[in-house]
């Protein structure tokens, strides 16, 4: 997902985005911890990633409605 894209959602489907990712990356690190993933170990970063822009994008639209 792009910035762009997500700057569209709202501050609640931002959250719930962000829950799912989380879940997600959870499922995936206990599948990798039980046998290595072989169809694609980039999966793990790529979420991570994910998350990192869910957050930025949650911490912009809190600045910008504080001030």
């Amino acid at each position: 997902m792009d910035a762009k894209e997500l700057r569209a959602y709202t501050l609640g489907e931002l959250h719930k985005l962000l829950r799912q990712k989380r879940e997600e990356l959870q499922k995936l690190r206990y599948q990798n911890a039980q046998s290595p993933l072989p169809k694609a170990p980039s999966l793990i970063p790529a979420l991570r990633r994910d998350i990192a822009r869910i957050l930025t994008v949650i911490n912009e639209k809190r600045r910008a409605k504080s001030t």
